[in-house]
């Protein structure tokens, strides 16, 4: 052990492997599967109790988080985990509570397992990329089929249990063009407090393959930075205006915490370091991030060596380290890294203008988003510091509104506009108000296809 070891680490365990029995277009674990060719992709109980053992030695805090993901982690079946809460039980130190976890595609749900699931506290992250007409888009059985009935099914039987739950939403291509229509059926249709926006950003190298993180080119399914600006921007004033308080956007609410200076977002991305969130496949290796299973970030396998030694490993801080090191100079000097810090690694394959290397391809939707956040985010701020719910920010950005309004009637539309923009009123806050208010559009209908598979990898590594 070459590093003191973090006191708490975050794993996502991969029981399937990449195994799933859907085929989302834009799927990029799908592929690892050509990591374990001739694999059955199933954790045995072995590697489960190892895992569950380490796992628990590796923390020095009192709760401990248990997370399952995939592939499709409920393939496993009930026995599994049921298997897994016996060993928790069994290695737990006194005073040790655990946070399970799931991410699934909600589409083998039934009631044993919701009942499952509230017995045992279990939070669950269901995916689902909007209303039917952008969630069957890309994510699709085997046989290019949409998923939106199955999934929502999934979602009620959580709802009629009351299995505490999370919506993740993957922002790609096509949906991110449709900000409104996302959020409001979330909080208004399913009904959910709390939502992820995770973009899909699927990196392609010169053979056009996404199994490895290299190459500068994205597929024509991965969201555009600008898109993914104007996106979350959207979002974030339909909420700021009405439901602070009320729904939990997980990006913003780890934007508040740096716009507060607190040690940890919440996110790793937006941490200033990162490598103590990990991965586990199926059979005990190691990856160094989830993002990352690939031979050049793998640790090792927790048969050999230990999960707290794999973690304080050189290998394993340098990789952490190096969210930081590697940042070029425009990010060093940019407004808002205090809230981005670079985003995450993986997206970090374009240049700066200078011709830096390292710039995150998401920079520009970024940069828009946080830019855009930082007054309403002062005031919030300022209402927590002085001991006042965040939600009063909503009454006072109301105020503000109205005031500009007022100003804007008393100028001239030649006039420079009263917000401080620089433009004249006629070019900003005196448009019409038909041009200022965006126009409705119909959600489109896609065919999706489910993801083409690699059948081999094309060069030794």
């Amino acid at each position: 052990m070459n590093n003191p070891p973090p006191p708490r680490i975050h794993v996502l365990a991969k029981p399937t492997g990449a195994t799933c029995n859907l085929a989302c277009s834009y799927c990029f674990f799908l592929d690892k599967e050509l990591l374990y060719p001739g694999s059955s992709y199933r954790m045995t109980d072995e590697v489960l109790e190892n895992y569950i053992r380490q796992l628990i030695e590796a923390h020095r805090t009192p709760q401990v988080t248990v997370a399952w993901q995939g592939g499709e982690p409920t393939l496993m079946g009930l026995d599994f985990y049921r298997k897994a809460i016996q060993f928790q039980n069994k290695y737990r130190k006194p005073g040790m509570t655990f946070e399970n976890t799931m991410q699934t595609n909600g589409t083998l749900l039934n009631d044993e397992w919701c009942e499952f699931f509230k017995e045992n506290n279990y939070l669950i992250g269901i995916s689902i990329d909007g209303p039917r007409e952008l969630h069957d888009a890309y994510r699709v059985n085997k046989g290019g089929e949409g998923t939106f009935d199955k999934v929502m099914q999934g979602l009620r039987l959580l709802q009629k249990h009351k299995v505490e739950y999370n919506i993740l939403t993957t922002i790609n291509r096509i949906n991110a063009d449709f900000p409104l229509e996302v959020y409001r059926f979330h909080r208004d249709e399913v009904g959910t407090d709390w939502m992820q926006f995770i973009p899909v950003v699927e990196r392609i190298n010169d053979q056009g393959l996404a199994l490895y993180q290299e190459g500068t080119s994205v597929s024509e399914r991965s969201v555009q930075p600008e898109q993914f600006g104007r996106f979350l921007t959207t979002i974030f004033d339909e909420w700021v205006h009405n439901d602070v308080g009320n729904v939990f956007v997980q990006t913003f609410e780890a934007a508040a915490r740096n716009w507060v200076g607190m040690a940890s977002s919440g996110m790793c991305v937006f941490n200033k370091t990162c490598g103590h969130g990990l991965a586990i496949e199926h059979n005990g290796d190691l990856y160094a991030c989830d993002h990352f299973v690939e031979p050049d970030y793998q640790l090792g396998n927790i048969a050999e060596v230990d999960i707290i030694e794999l973690v304080a490993s050189d290998r394993q801080h340098k990789f952490g380290q190096d969210k930081f090191d590697t940042l070029p100079r425009q990010c060093l000097t940019c407004e808002v890294r205090f809230a981005c810090h670079g985003e995450c690694p993986k997206n970090r394959f374009t240049t700066t203008s200078e011709g830096d290397p390292g710039l995150n391809y998401l920079c520009a939707g970024w940069y828009k988003f946080f830019t855009h956040i930082d007054h309403p985010m002062k005031i919030m701020v300022s209402l927590m510091q002085a001991g006042r719910p965040a939600a009063g920010v909503m009454p006072i950005l109301a105020r503000e509104a109205a005031e500009l309004e007022a100003a804007v009637a008393k100028v001239g539309r030649n006039h420079l506009c009263p917000c401080g923009s620089g433009l004249k009123t006629k070019k900003c806050h005196g448009r019409k108000h038909a041009e200022t208010i965006p126009q409705p559009q119909s959600l489109p209908v896609y065919q999706a296809q489910p993801r083409a598979r690699v059948v081999a990898v094309s060069e030794e590594r």
